[in-house]
């Protein structure tokens, strides 16, 4: 059969530009959450016209990647469009789904962290617990969420699987903006750090099995927290959600 020639065409300007800008997003140029240079600041730094900027920052727009802010100019919203997608993906799903999510992800990084982790990598989760137990004896609620996002980030690392790691990233903003917010009374964050220790006593001891089933415990913990707090029934999402036995990792 004969095969269909595909068209030569060169890109246009825009969208070369589109692909430019993305990569300095990308690379850390302009972090998230700051305002990018003003309109002539960047047709003077990038010598193309007032049209072409606007064509791509639109596009960078309808990606996810900027915001655009009435008076007020525009902000990176995020580094990746995988990124962006996944956290308004998480941010409408049921936290009870989310929670399934994060369970699939972490039980399986922290088997593989137990069997792959170094020296170097254990040292950081003591010294992040070590952070976590200072932020919580704080009043800043977003300082613990923080701290223990990078917690669990480093347990993902240790993996040593470079494409969960890079999943795990992108999701990881969708994850603590879907989950974060509660505060947590002094049982349930008694109960936390413990489970947090234990994870790390068992990637220590390269015990698999026991990595595993801390990382589940955990994440049930978080979900029997928010049923305490929303008054729901034990083992049941402050959606209504029913859980599995599968999701719970029990």
């Amino acid at each position: 059969m004969k095969r269909i020639n595909a068209p030569r065409r060169t890109a246009s300007l825009s969208a070369q530009l589109v692909d430019s800008l993305r990569s300095h997003i990308e690379a850390g140029g302009w972090p998230v959450g700051t305002r990018i240079p003003p309109e002539q600041a960047l047709i003077e730094e990038l010598g193309v016209g007032r049209s072409t900027l606007r064509e791509a920052i639109g596009a960078l727009v309808h990606l996810g990647l900027l915001e655009p802010r009435a008076g007020d100019g525009t902000y990176v919203r995020s580094s990746s469009e995988l990124q962006s997608v996944m956290v308004r993906r998480a941010s409408s799903a049921e936290r009870e789904k989310v929670l399934e999510l994060r369970t699939v992800l972490e039980e399986y990084a922290s088997g593989a962290a137990a069997l792959r982790r170094d020296e170097a990598q254990l040292r950081q989760m003591r010294e992040l617990l070590a952070d976590a137990d200072a932020a919580a004896a704080g009043a800043d609620t977003s300082a613990a969420t923080s701290v223990d996002a990078l917690f669990h980030r480093a347990v993902v690392r240790a993996s040593g699987n470079d494409l969960l790691v890079e999943v795990y990233d992108y999701l990881g903003t969708a994850l603590t903006s879907s989950l974060g917010g509660l505060a947590w009374d002094t049982g349930h964050a008694e109960e936390h750090a413990r489970l947090h220790r234990r994870l790390v006593d068992a990637i220590e001891a390269q015990d698999v099995g026991e990595a595993r089933d801390a990382a589940a415990a955990i994440v049930g913990l978080t979900r029997d927290h928010e049923d305490h707090e929303s008054g729901a029934e034990p083992g049941t999402a402050a959606t209504g959600a029913g859980t599995s036995p599968e999701a719970d990792g029990q």
